[in-house]
């Protein structure tokens, strides 16, 4: 864990705002999985689109993690980092011709998840080697717009239409060597994971999949965000998933692979977004602390109502107040907190906003033309990777640049 010295000292190095990521504490949580879990054919998969810091994804590919990779874009980074295309799967979702032909000569895996895509590979592409996403009739996650099972998702293929996936692949002698459900992101309940695994593990037989190398249950697994919240059990929730597994292997016939796709477990309490406040402002029943960063830098809270915890580096035993911690973008809404005890907060303090090593960085934009932070990965002690941040006079020129006359 990085300390509040440290982080006021690449602050200052660095400049604000800064995201910071923990190398060292990303490589710990994809080898506690394998603690967690121990079935001696589990491949972890990490949801690159959570965080694509190529720092951070070298530590990952140097420790043995495969990947998930939903994009064009994301399987080429993937493979000019050197990871090998056996460790990378894409699962995209509505995926344009042009796209899967593209991503099908780099001979990564695809995950099909449509009945629509799935004929077209079985015309196009007779003989191909597959993997198929089945939607697992389970609905979970800590924001609606983060659950991706159910009768109100977009993704995966329903269960009860198996018997329609069959006779595609028949028809075009397709090699099914996996199966795939993904049922949310920041999972409630432990129970959904086991009735997802379940679900899946129910159509995949050998009569309706003889080839099956793997399955593959997502990720979701949930971190707490509120310095309050508990811990999952992941000893014990890890157990019952081996002795759910290894039952389905026995009924099978062989044993296969395990797969598990964490994005937000693996990468969001490795960062933090360092911010400082140019502004106290005095509304009445409000006090505003407003920094230097805004929602297009951390939209988590604006886009779900997500919590982030906030830390006031530079003050942390002041006088506790209420404030409202508001960013620099034109839009009532930019707040990262609102109605928040914390530490007195005077003008040029520094604020760390946790948990933003997941979906921060990597869902960014540049509204009001405002640039996109640097990042740092620190491990051991030390920055190892750094990516640095547009200057406003260097945006204005790309865009300039992009221009077609």
């Amino acid at each position: 864990m990085l300390s509040d010295e440290f982080l006021l000292k690449l602050a200052g190095e660095y400049g604000t705002p800064l995201f910071v990521y923990d190398g060292d504490m990303v490589v710990e949580r994809y080898k506690a999985l394998f603690n967690y879990i121990p079935y001696p054919r589990l491949r972890i998969q990490y949801a690159l689109k959570a965080n694509y810091n190529p720092g951070l994804l070298g530590l990952l590919r140097n420790a043995g993690a495969g990947l998930d990779t939903v994009s064009p874009g994301e399987v080429e980074l993937a493979l000019r980092l050197g990871f090998p295309r056996e460790r990378i799967i894409y699962t995209a979702n509505n995926m344009t011709d042009a796209e899967f032909r593209a991503v099908r000569e780099t001979g990564v895996v695809m995950n099909i998840g449509s009945l629509s895509r799935l004929a077209k590979v079985a015309r196009e592409f007779p003989g191909s080697r597959i993997c198929l996403r089945f939607n697992p009739d389970v609905c979970d996650g800590d924001s609606a717009g983060t659950m991706t099972g159910g009768d109100l998702t977009k993704f995966g293929i329903l269960l009860d239409a198996v018997d329609e996936v069959c006779s595609l692949v028949r028809s075009g002698n397709l090699k099914v060597v996996g199966l795939h459900e993904h049922t949310g992101s920041g999972l409630q309940h432990t129970e959904s994971v086991f009735r997802s695994m379940e679900n899946l593990m129910r159509i995949a037989t050998p009569e309706n999949f003889p080839d099956l190398e793997f399955l593959d249950f997502g990720g979701g697994f949930k971190v707490p965000y509120k310095p309050d919240e508990k811990r999952v059990d992941y000893y014990a929730m890890g157990a019952e998933i081996v002795a759910r597994f290894n039952a389905f292997c026995r009924g099978y016939g062989r044993e296969l692979d395990m797969l598990f796709e964490p994005g937000k477990y693996m990468v969001a309490e490795c960062g933090h977004l360092l911010v400082e406040v140019n502004t106290i402002k005095h509304n009445r029943t409000r006090t505003i602390a407003g920094c230097n960063s805004g929602f297009p830098q951390l939209i988590r809270p604006v886009m779900y109502g997500a919590y982030h915890h906030i830390r006031n580096l530079s003050n942390p035993s002041g006088a506790p107040q209420l404030y409202d911690v508001c960013g620099n973008i034109c839009e009532t809404g930019d707040r990262f907190a609102e109605q928040r005890m914390l530490p007195e907060i005077r003008e040029y303090d520094i604020l760390s906003i946790e948990n933003a090593g997941a979906y921060c960085y990597s869902m960014g934009g540049v509204y009001n033309l405002r640039p996109m932070p640097p990042e740092v990965v620190v491990s051991n002690g030390r920055v190892i990777a750094r990516r640095r941040g547009l200057s406003n006079a260097q945006l204005a020129g790309m865009i300039l640049e992009e221009m077609e006359s």
